[in-house]
C-alpha cells in the first residue's frame, strides 16, 4: 500500500470514528429522553395495572389468539439484585450460554423464566445493542455488516444508526411467559403467524385508530423486536432473522409483534371487543360453502340414491 493510500485509509477510519462519536453524542440526549419518557409511561401503567392483570392478559392472548407459543414478558434490570426468584441464570445455574433468540425460544416454547446478563450471552449483537458494552470501533465501521451489505459506507452507516440502549443504562434483563410472570414487564413480545398478526393489529387500531409503523430489517431481530419499543414506547413489527430461524426454531410463517406495557390495555381492549362482537380471531376463517356446485357424475350418483341435487340440474 502506498503512503497516500495508507493516509487515506487512516483518514477514512478517523472520519468514521469521529462521525460515530458525533452521532452518538448528538443522539444520546434524544435516546435518554425517549427512555425516560418510556420509563415514566411504564411506571404510570404499572401503578394502574396489577401483576394479576398482566398474567390474565397472557392467558387471554394464548386462548383467544390461538397462539402456538407463550407471549413473553420482558423487563430490563439495573442490577442482579432485581432478579426475581426462580429465574434461571444460564451460566451461573447451568454453565451454558445462549443467543437471545434461543433464550426467547426457551421462554416462549418451554415456559422458562430466564435472566440474561453480559456473561450469559453467546451472540454479539444484543451485547452491543442492549448497552452492555460500548460499540467496538470496527463494528461502527461496518465490519459485522460486510456479510450482507456490499457497500462499505452503507455498512458503516447502518452500524452507526443501529438502534441501541445507552451504555450501562441496564445491566441485564429478565423474561418469561406473560401469564406466569412474577414481575411487571416493560414490553411484551408476541410471536404469531401472519393471520394472528393481522388480528392483533386490528385490535390495536380499534380504540384510537393506532397503526404500527416499523422499519423491517432481516438481520438483528433480537434488537429490533426489543430496543425501539423500550426506548420509544411504541409497538413494533419484526421479521425473525436467520439466527432465530436456524438456532431458535422460528417458523417460516412467524412474525413478531412487540407491545410496550403502556399499550397493552389498548391491545387487550380491542381483542375483547372483537371477541364480544362475534368478530374474534377464530371468526375470520376459511369459508365453508354449503351446497357447492357438484360435478355431473356426483349428480348422477345422488339421483340414483334419491338424494338432493343442485337446483336446475337435470
Amino acid at each position: 500500500m502506498s503512503e497516500d493510500e495508507n493516509q487515506k485509509g487512516i483518514a477514512r477510519r478517523d472520519f468514521i470514528k469521529q462521525a460515530a462519536v458525533a452521532g452518538t453524542i448528538a443522539s444520546a440526549s434524544d435516546t435518554l429522553a425517549n427512555l425516560a419518557r418510556a420509563e415514566q409511561r411504564q411506571e404510570s401503567e404499572s401503578a394502574e395495572t396489577s401483576l394479576e392483570t398482566y398474567n390474565s392478559y397472557g392467558a387471554d392472548l394464548e386462548k383467544m389468539m390461538s397462539l402456538r407459543t407463550y407471549p413473553i414478558a420482558i423487563k430490563f434490570l439495573k442490577s442482579e439484585s432485581e432478579i426475581p426468584p426462580g429465574a434461571v441464570r444460564p451460566k451461573k445455574d447451568r454453565g451454558e450460554h445462549y443467543a437471545m433468540c434461543q433464550a426467547f425460544a426457551l421462554a416462549r416454547r418451554q415456559g422458562m423464566t430466564l435472566a440474561m446478563f453480559l456473561e450469559d450471552h453467546w451472540c454479539f449483537e444484543p451485547i452491543i445493542s442492549y448497552g452492555l458494552v460500548e460499540p467496538p470501533e470496527d463494528y461502527l465501521e461496518g465490519s459485522t455488516n460486510s456479510f450482507f451489505i456490499a457497500n462499505k459506507e452503507a455498512a458503516a452507516k447502518h452500524a452507526r444508526e443501529m438502534t441501541r440502549i445507552p451504555y450501562r443504562q441496564y445491566a441485564g434483563m429478565v423474561f418469561g411467559p406473560l401469564k406466569t410472570a412474577k414481575f411487571v414487564p416493560d414490553i411484551i413480545m408476541i410471536y404469531s403467524n401472519t393471520a394472528q398478526l393481522r388480528h392483533l393489529l386490528l385490535a390495536l387500531r380499534y380504540t384510537n385508530g393506532t397503526q404500527v409503523t416499523s422499519t423491517i430489517d432481516p438481520i438483528g431481530s433480537c434488537v429490533h423486536s426489543v430496543v425501539p419499543s423500550l426506548l420509544k414506547g411504541e409497538c413494533q413489527v419484526t421479521v425473525p432473522d436467520p439466527g432465530d430461524y436456524e438456532r431458535a426454531m422460528a417458523q417460516e410463517d412467524e412474525m413478531i409483534l412487540t407491545v410496550p406495557v403502556s399499550r397493552m390495555k389498548e391491545l387487550m381492549d380491542g381483542i375483547h371487543h372483537f371477541d364480544k362482537s362475534n368478530m374474534g380471531f377464530r371468526r375470520f376463517s376459511y369459508s365453508v360453502m354449503a351446497d357447492f356446485p357438484q360435478p355431473p357424475f356426483y349428480q348422477e350418483y345422488f339421483k340414483k340414491w334419491g338424494l338432493d341435487t343442485p337446483k336446475g340440474s337435470k
